[in-house]
């Protein structure tokens, strides 16, 4: 069965409460789902994965350290990871604080892989991924969902 993968990193609690809700929806799809903190994945995890959601809080309109040094630490499964299906979630304290930056910086990174993406067309700000200001309402939570399941969902068309 088609598995998707949500990695993240969290200080504060608020982007786990959005993997969380990521894994709810992708594993609504009937996809299997693993949540997994950065500093527990490895690149036998990625390589397993037919859908990978990465997320991480804004740090100076940048992806975090933790989550680059994933990035930084594929190079050797680059290609391998073609076609995989991807998207990015981020948080941050303020709306000004460089959301749709880190966002890019994750999808850059992915497009690198020659991953799919998946981006958000709700309404919550995040246009490239799902954007939380702050701890993450319902509002958000819901978009999150969402996006876990549209990536559940492809990953089971392409997995056909």
């Amino acid at each position: 069965m088609a598995e998707v993968l949500v990695v993240y990193h969290s200080r504060t609690g608020n982007t786990a409460k959005m993997a969380e809700a990521i894994g709810e929806g992708a594993k609504s799809s009937g996809v299997n789902v693993s949540v997994k903190k950065v500093g527990d994945v490895n690149l036998d995890n990625l390589l397993s994965a037919s859908g990978i959601i990465i997320g991480s809080p804004t740090y100076y309109g940048q992806m975090a350290s933790e989550i680059k040094q994933l990035f930084d630490s594929s190079s050797p499964v680059r290609g391998q990871l073609e076609n995989k299906v991807g998207a990015a979630f981020t948080s941050s304290g303020s709306s000004e604080g460089g959301n749709q930056t880190t966002l890019l910086s994750i999808i850059q990174a992915m497009l690198i892989h020659a991953m799919i993406v998946v981006g958000d067309p709700m309404e919550t700000g995040g246009h490239y991924g799902v954007v939380a200001v702050g701890m993450p309402d319902e509002k958000v939570l819901n978009a999150c969902r969402l996006l876990g399941l549209r990536v559940g969902n492809l990953v089971r068309k392409l997995s056909a």
